[in-house]
């Protein structure tokens, strides 16, 4: 069966739009194809910094022939008194068939006039024609870019295109500058001819067929599969290191990177001079990785143990391997003699010292310096030690990291290098001598960076932390900083996330909805931000159930409660790591089918439950109902079951082991269910209303109590 290849030939493009549009081609052309009733054996994407290609094999010569029935006016409409009507006569014209090849045909909407209509499947390359220019055209990214005086926009210009079918030219053309009064259009048509590697092969090269592209341009020095070149980056980068008598560290992120700057990969050994590496392993690692996108190599199995050495991948000619080398090498001793003057100017100060410079640095215009922000840090980390009720030492500590968290934003090293924020802090508080936990806080108050990330295990850095964000947060929303659809230019969502896991590993019973009151801000006037706030914390907790947690929808709604429940609302806001922990018990109800016993029962209870008005925190049946009203013996067996909850209810509350509760329930179940259909049901809503009140009143305490699990009423399934 036919193949067919499209390449599209440019300038060189930013690394991170090749992996993108590598992915939008493997999700966006099959389904094109398939749209188009078009099916393939394989669509292979391709991708080097200089082009971006498919070849799809397997492809039919033309569309198959379709026959489909299309419905038209209803019978009533299309025909009076046995003869068709205008809206027929319409209906047949516009699908090409006779009057007399309409049919009636019933629906469930009554009698409707069909026409069967065929329809030719066209030429597999005339769509192709169609088709390539709209891939190219559907590509996503940043920064895209016009060229010329053109409007079309790319991330960089378009020079060539490839489109062959076979072995045959496709008239595949793309407008990359419309016709204006002055000016004729400027069009790129495809032709067979690509470019190879710049340097090693700056020949043309031409295409003989589709299914050659592949091994075509690998006799020219390009290697179009990126997986390809990744496999060879690794092993060339560990082979080297292995020859150092090291290790590579091959960060993922600047591999892709490094992979989508090159067509012939070619791993080039460097090095620097041995006093370097009395430097910070970071700092060294962060020239080498973030700035140059070099490997480091370090001791094997100690990735602290730098060797004063790097591996640079390569795009041009191997066999200036030793030039390239010693160009790299002058680019990066360069940067580590900054470093290194950096380092000793900082490290000559005690970081407290630094304090001052804060505030020169603004932290939001409307909120001051950062050094304001650091005293409001201080602030809510002593809230958080009082909720935890740590002893005087462990509050000093944390206050102290507290007031030193941000220090280091001002030091020459950070300013030159902002990654090293917090892990710079973290040395020089060594190095000023504080106590170890200390600089260990500073260091993971940055914890988590982002989804995935690791969290802070000290608990002092854990507190200073959720003291950063949780500042950040009511200070920006205060302010009326909130993120707005997919908008969030604060990272306020991150923030919140991270409060809410930090809280969740380390098993911490906060009361969120005391630290985000307005009074814990710098006395500001509360303008809505307290409730703003809290919404939005019940909004993350929901979002980290359902997707970083795997809880059912449902069930993250039965304990962070439904837009509009605040009982559940702020209960989940009163302590967060209980959210979780019940979250997780639901789940397992519902995989080992203990919930689907409870769910019908208790659900029918909580509905019914609505009809009444007894109060939420109600557990007590002494108090809310009166046995004397009982007619049926269910009536008694009912309240019994009750009076059964309560004690394991309370102890629940203090404890959070809710599976005594949840067996607990499953007893009372099987008696509310003969309350309702058994030989003893009884009618809830009767007229008399002490007796229809009582009852109520029986099913509001069971829906109460099994609220303390979650709201039943949010669960759609056992």
């Amino acid at each position: 069966m036919p193949a067919f290849l499209f390449e599209v030939g440019t300038e060189e493009l930013p690394a991170s739009f090749v992996a993108s549009a590598v992915r939008q081609w493997r999700d966006r052309v099959p389904q094109s194809l398939a749209e188009a009733n078009l099916s393939a054996t394989s669509v292979q994407v391709f991708a080097t910094p200089r082009r971006l290609a498919l070849v799809i094999e397997g492809l039919p010569d033309r569309q198959p022939d379709r026959r489909e029935a299309v419905k038209g006016p209803p019978a009533s409409a299309a025909f009076r008194d046995g003869q068709p009507t205008k809206a027929a006569e319409g209906f047949a014209r516009k699908n090409g068939v006779a009057l007399s090849d309409l049919e009636l045909r019933a629906t469930d909407k009554g009698e409707f006039v069909f026409a069967e209509v065929f329809t030719a499947g066209r030429s597999t390359p005339d769509l192709l024609q169609e088709l390539a220019p709209q891939w190219v055209l559907a590509l996503e990214g940043k920064r895209f870019m016009r060229w010329g005086d053109g409007e079309f926009r790319f991330p960089r210009p378009i020079r060539s295109l490839i489109a062959l079918w076979d072995d045959q030219v496709l008239p595949v053309s793309l407008t990359v500058r419309a016709a204006t009064e002055t000016r004729p259009a400027e069009v790129l048509t495809a032709d067979r001819v690509t470019t190879g590697h710049r340097v090693l092969h700056p020949a043309p090269v031409s295409i003989a067929q589709a299914t050659d592209y592949v091994a075509s341009l690998a006799a020219a020095s390009v290697l179009v599969n990126p997986e390809q070149r990744q496999a060879l980056i690794i092993q060339q980068t560990q082979a080297a290191a292995a020859q150092l008598g090291g290790e590579a560290e091959i960060d993922p992120d600047l591999l892709e990177e490094v992979r989508d700057l090159v067509e012939f990969p070619t791993a080039v050994i460097g090095g620097f001079d041995q006093e370097f590496l009395e430097l910070p392993s970071e700092v060294t690692k962060t020239v080498m990785v973030t700035h140059q996108r070099y490997f480091p190599v370090h001791q094997p199995g100690q990735p602290d143990r730098l060797l004063p050495n790097f591996i640079t991948i390569s795009n041009g000619d191997p066999a200036k391997a030793t030039i390239i080398a010693e160009g790299n090498g002058r680019v990066v001793r360069a940067r580590l003699s900054d470093g290194q003057y950096f380092y000793k100017a900082d490290i000559a100060k005690p970081l407290e010292s630094y304090l001052a410079k804060l505030e020169t640095v603004t932290f939001q215009d409307q909120l001051g310096s950062m050094r304001a922000k650091v005293d409001r840090i201080v602030s809510m980390a002593d809230r958080l030690c009082h909720q935890l009720q740590l002893s005087a030492d462990d509050r000093d500590l944390v206050n102290w990291a507290a007031l030193l968290c941000k220090a280091d934003l001002v030091t020459s090293m950070v300013f030159e290098f902002p990654e090293l924020q917090g892990i710079m802090g973290e040395k020089y508080a060594r190095a000023s001598g504080e106590p170890e936990a200390v600089a260990v806080a500073i260091g993971e108050h940055y914890l988590p960076k982002g989804a995935g990330d690791a969290l802070p295990t000290s608990q002092t850095g854990r507190i200073v932390a959720l003291a950063d964000r949780l500042d950040t947060l009511c200070s920006l929303f205060r302010i009326g900083l909130l993120p707005s659809g997919s908008s969030d230019p604060f990272a306020l969502r991150r923030a919140a996330n991270a409060v809410v896991n930090i809280i969740w590993d380390a098993g911490w019973s906060l009361n969120l909805e005391s630290l985000i009151e307005p009074e814990s801000v710098d006395r500001w006037a509360d303008s809505g931000m307290g409730t703003q706030l809290a919404e939005f914390f019940v909004q993350r907790f929901r979002s980290l159930l359902e997707d970083e947690q795997g809880i059912d929808y449902d069930l993250a709604l039965a304990v962070v409660g439904e837009p509009g429940d605040r009982d559940a609302s702020l209960r989940a806001l009163y302590d967060p790591a209980d959210v979780l922990q019940r979250a997780q018990f639901l789940q397992s109800l519902r995989r080992s089918g203990q919930l689907a016993n409870l769910y019908a029962t208790i659900n029918r209870a909580s509905k019914l439950a609505a009809k009444g008005d007894l109060n939420f925190s109600d557990l007590d049946p002494a108090a809310s109902v009166k046995p004397a009203l009982f007619e049926q013996p269910s009536e008694q067996a009912f309240y019994d079951a009750l009076v059964a909850l309560l004690p394991i209810t309370q102890a629940t509350r203090q404890t959070r082991h809710y599976q005594p509760l949840a067996d607990q329930l499953a007893q009372a179940a099987a008696v509310v269910a003969n309350f309702f259909d058994g030989s003893e049901s009884v009618m809830v809503m009767v007229d008399d209303e002490a007796v229809r009140r009582n009852r109520l009143n029986l099913l509001g305490l069971l829906r109460n109590h099994a609220r303390v699990l979650g709201d039943f009423g949010a669960i759609v399934k056992g």
